[in-house]
């Protein structure tokens, strides 16, 4: 299987389509495989500057599936077992004696079965260990525990974190730069220092928002089910003090070509990073089927999304010509970030660019996502 250079041609043609025509002030998208970066650009600009490919964006919630590589991690090392209630290894959670909260398994927080979706924990309480442990002590739980799945769009990766402090006793940070990142020949993404902040792209809010009859011609409802992550929670993370916060569920900052090569490594797992066995369950082994809010499956493994084979691989943003093994994890304002083990591509692709309208932003994570899984001949 080798690279078809006109269809990367295309692609890349198609990611600047959105600048050219105004709709998103930049991008940047990396397309890999092999193990190497086989195509690079960035288009528009930042600041009223022209971006460069040294540029670090939001990755928002494709920052999820490098916290929990730090759990498989763990789980091979016989620290934390994921059928165990998250309280074996954290007994604060749960100081209230509810029992369904007391029940949660780390399994249940990997695949958003917890039961706390939408929890709050968000600046400045966020910037504090001690306070974030006394928020989560008094989340209280919406279901009973693995009987439903509605995306936690951040509270259950903040538990995820803590877990990793208390088993290594370092900071999350830390572990998944040392662990993950460092060893990938990656820089540093998440918990960015102030003085280390030069060269982010600042979030802007563009376009307006999808009108009900939009949606409803669409999805068949008039109003999405809110997930909690709204434009003005995105536009957080324009602060310094906030992105120096690592926020383990949407709050690492780096370059397309950052995402991409992560997931070649998933793919080959060449600096022997995660065990092998592990690897394989985590990027193949479906344990959420249970279906979301839009009544779709979950599709999820311990960490990650796996496309599928029902037909719904573009729903959930992988486009439409992947393989049904491929495996991923989108962000907030369309970022893009996935691996196709029919092919051995993986891309990433990341915009400062908040689209409102979301109609529009899935259907361009679906065009691109389409386009980048054919480069192969």
């Amino acid at each position: 299987m080798g690279i078809d250079k006109n269809k990367v041609q295309q692609l890349l043609e198609r990611v600047r389509r959105e600048v050219d025509d105004g709709l998103l002030p930049s991008i940047q998208v990396a397309l890999a495989f092999q193990g190497e970066i086989i195509a690079e650009e960035a288009y528009g600009t930042v600041d009223n500057k022209p971006t460069s490919l040294d540029h670090r964006y939001c990755f928002f919630s494709a920052t999820k599936p490098m916290v929990a590589s730090v759990i498989w991690q763990l789980m091979a090392e016989g620290k934390i077992d994921v059928n165990e209630p998250v309280v074996t290894y954290f007994p604060e959670f749960s100081g209230s004696g509810d029992e369904w909260k007391a029940a949660i398994t780390v399994e249940q927080v990997m695949l958003h079965t917890a039961g706390f979706p939408m929890a709050p924990l968000g600046p400045p309480t966020w910037a504090d260990r001690v306070a974030r442990v006394e928020k989560m002590n008094s989340w209280r739980i919406d279901w009973q525990p693995g009987s439903r799945y509605i995306y936690h769009s951040t509270a259950a990766h903040w538990v995820l974190a803590e877990l990793i402090d208390r088993l290594t006793g370092h900071d999350y940070r830390d572990e998944l730069h040392n662990r993950v990142t460092g060893p990938l020949g990656l820089p540093r993404l998440l918990g960015v220092g102030q003085d280390d902040q030069s060269g982010i792209a600042t979030l802007v809010g563009v376009g307006e928002e999808a009108t009900a009859d939009e949606i409803e011609a669409v999805f068949g409802i008039r109003e999405i089910p809110d997930n909690g992550v709204t434009e003005s929670l995105l536009m957080n993370f324009n602060q310094p003090a906030n992105r120096e916060v690592g926020v383990p569920g949407g709050g690492a900052f780096g370059r397309a070509r950052d995402l991409a090569m992560f997931y070649q490594e998933l793919l080959h797992n060449r600096h022997g990073v995660w065990d092998a066995a592990i690897l394989a369950d985590v990027t193949g082994n479906v344990r959420n089927s249970l279906l979301d809010p839009m009544q779709i499956p979950a599709n999820r493994t311990l960490g990650l999304v796996q496309a599928g084979h029902d037909g719904y691989a573009n729903v959930r943003g992988f486009g439409r010509t992947v393989s049904a093994q491929a495996f991923g994890h989108n962000g907030a304002a369309g970022q893009l970030a996935w691996a196709d083990p029919g092919t051995g591509l993986s891309l990433g692709y990341v915009t400062n660019g908040c689209d409102r309208h979301m109609i529009r932003l899935a259907r361009r994570g679906t065009a691109i996502g389409s386009v980048a899984a054919d480069c192969v001949t």
